[in-house]
C-alpha cells in the first residue's frame, strides 16, 4: 500500500488549528504526527480534526508545555506512552497502525535543552543528554532489528550534520549541534540501525533546514535554518520511502510555526 506521512512541530496545535486543516486539506497525508501541541488531552481539538477527515487520534498531552498527538486516517491496533527521565513530560506516543505487515509509528519530543550546553549548570541541557541516552537504551533492547517494521518521527532537537545547521563552525557550542549532542544521536541511530529518511532524497553534501527561528526579521532572506526535524525507518523497511518534502513555504504562513511539515511517501 502507498503511505503518506508528515511530522510536525506545531507550536501549539488550539494556537494553529487552521494551519494544521490547511496541511491536512493540501497535502492529504494519511498520518499526521504533531509535537508541542501544548494542551491536554482534553483540550486537543478533536472536532476539528475529526471534520477534516482524521477519525483516529493519540494523544499524549499535558498543560501548557510540550505534548506530542498522532492524527490518523488508518485506525490503531495499539496506542502507547513513555516516560523518559522520570520527569512527567509528554514526549512520546506510539501506535500500531492496521495495515498489512504492521507498522509501529513513535513519535517524539526530545526536549530542547536551554541555551548553555553544559549539564553541570544547565539542568535542561542534562535532561537532553540523559534523555536520548534512555532512547538508545530502549531500542537496543529491542529484538529482532531486521525484521521490525518501525518508523521514529518528531522534533529531535538535533541537527546532526555539518549541513543540517547554516554554519557548521560557527553552531559548534550552539545547543542543538554540539559534538556531545551529536554524538549521543547517532547512538541512538545505531542502536537500531535507523535508516535516516531525509537524507535518502537530499545528499549529505546540500544544505537541508525544517526550522528557522522567530528572531530573524526575515527568516527567508536570512535562511539561517537547521534541521531538527526527522523521519526514521529501520531496516526492514530501508527499501520503502518514495519521496520526501519539507514543506518550507510553511514557515511564511500566517502566524507560522518556526518549524516546518516533514513529509515522506512510502510504499509499505
Amino acid at each position: 500500500m502507498n503511505f503518506k506521512l508528515a511530522t510536525w512541530n506545531i507550536n501549539s496545535v488550539r494556537l494553529r488549528i487552521n494551519l494544521v486543516e490547511k496541511l491536512l486539506a493540501e497535502q492529504n497525508p494519511d498520518v499526521l504526527c504533531l509535537q508541542e501541541i501544548k494542551c491536554i488531552n482534553d483540550a486537543f481539538p478533536l472536532k476539528d480534526i475529526r471534520k477534516a477527515g482524521y477519525e483516529h487520534v493519540a494523544i499524549n498531552g499535558q498543560k501548557g508545555y510540550h505534548g506530542v498527538a498522532i492524527v490518523s486516517r488508518i485506525p490503531f491496533k495499539k496506542v502507547e506512552t513513555k516516560e523518559f527521565c522520570g520527569k512527567g513530560d509528554a514526549r512520546h506516543v506510539s501506535v500500531e497502525l492496521d495495515v498489512p505487515g504492521g507498522l509501529k509509528l513513535h513519535n517524539f519530543y526530545v526536549p530542547a535543552g536551554g541555551d548553555e550546553p553544559d549539564p553541570e549548570i544547565n539542568e535542561k541541557f542534562a535532561h537532553k543528554l540523559a534523555f536520548m541516552r534512555e532512547m538508545t537504551e530502549w531500542y537496543g533492547g529491542m529484538m529482532k532489528k531486521s525484521e521490525n517494521r518501525m518508523v521514529l518521527v518528531g522534533d529531535l532537537n538535533v541537527a546532526p550534520l555539518e549541513h543540517d545547521v547554516w554554519s557548521h563552525k560557527q553552531l559548534l557550542k550552539v545547543v542543538s549541534h554540539t559534538p556531545i549532542e551529536v554524538d549521543l544521536m547517532n547512538e541512538v541511530i545505531a542502536s537500531h540501525d535507523w535508516v535516516d529518511v531525509m537524507r535518502r532524497f537530499v545528499p549529505e553534501t546540500e544544505k537541508l533546514y525544517s526550522w528557522w527561528s522567530y528572531r530573524a526579521k526575515d527568516w527567508a532572506a536570512a535562511d539561517r535554518g537547521r534541521r531538527l526535524d526527522h523521519i526514521w525507518v529501520t531496516p526492514a523497511l530501508k527499501d520503502a520511502p518514495q519521496s520526501m518534502q519539507v514543506l518550507r513555504e510553511a514557515r511564511g504562513w500566517e502566524r507560522a510555526s518556526d518549524h516546518v511539515p516533514v513529509i515522506a511517501t512510502m510504499k509499505l
